[in-house]
């Protein structure tokens, strides 16, 4: 008998919401207060500066209320698990659109603007509501579980980048965390390796002899930053193991050929 399908995991619609919120805000407290020096380093990402990089992040608030304003989509067609494989393609697009959207203003006028859109857009739609997206059609509460893995990941680039100790929710950084390991999951199914991200998610991957009980022969543990940097090719596999920031034991447990996830 093959085994059971797994159920996908389900999120707290409230809680997300609160988190997302939360997040967006802590950043724009902080973006208020960098610097011209500090908006002129390098983000690491491209030739972005970390003032190119505080205007996505006030984006991602602002695109998610313009698309709520837009027509809602008929069925939502791309679950929130398989997001993370549905962005690579789109990223010159959608760093374009933020360019045109936010190029300008200053960045506390624009931080200001796309919270309360953001949050005006929330509180008008429930999380059933389908959005019409370049990615593919998602529910909101759907959309909104990604938008944790966008703010908590631009969030510790920009602390990296700005020597900034921006607060990451843990509700958003437990949501992060979760996607990304069940992206691994679906990636690469399977029962031979355990994957763990303690205190937030454990995921089993990769074909091969499943584990039943007992300690598995095949595990990776990190940290969620950690994960989430790995998960997004922020730091690379050989690089976290000689750090001793991640944990790998059994011939199997090599997620190398496997992240990033998402870059």
């Amino acid at each position: 008998m093959p085994p059971a399908r797994k159920k996908p995991r389900t999120y707290d619609p409230a809680k997300i919401r609160a988190a997302v919120t939360a997040q967006f805000g802590h950043v724009a407290d902080a973006v208020r207060g960098l610097d011209a020096g500090q908006l002129a380093r390098p983000s690491g990402l491209g030739d972005w500066s970390v003032a190119d990089l505080a205007a996505h992040i006030a984006w991602i608030a602002d695109s998610m209320a313009a698309g709520l304003a837009r027509p809602p989509a008929a069925v939502a067609e791309l679950p929130a698990v398989e997001w993370p494989f549905a962005t690579a393609s789109l990223a010159g697009k959608i760093s374009e659109a933020a360019r045109e959207t936010l190029s300008g203003a200053p960045l506390p006028e624009l931080y200001e603007g796309a919270g309360a859109r953001m949050a005006e857009a929330l509180a008008a739609n429930p999380g059933s509501r389908v959005l019409d997206l370049w990615i593919g059609d998602m529910t909101l509460a759907d959309f909104l579980v990604t938008r944790t893995v966008e703010l908590v990941v631009h969030t510790d680039d920009l602390n990296r980048a700005a020597a900034l100790d921006i607060p990451i929710e843990r509700q958003a950084l437990a949501a992060c965390t979760r996607l990304l390991a069940d992206a691994l999951a679906v990636k690469a199914p399977g029962g031979s390796v355990e994957v763990r991200m303690p205190p937030f998610a454990v995921v089993q991957c990769i074909e091969g002899p499943r584990h039943t009980r007992g300690t598995p022969p095949n595990v990776v543990e990190t940290d969620p930053l950690t994960w989430i940097r790995l998960a997004t090719g922020r730091t690379g596999w050989a690089e976290a193991l000689s750090q001793a920031r991640v944990r790998a034991s059994g011939e199997r447990a090599d997620l190398s050929a496997l992240l990033p996830l998402m870059s």
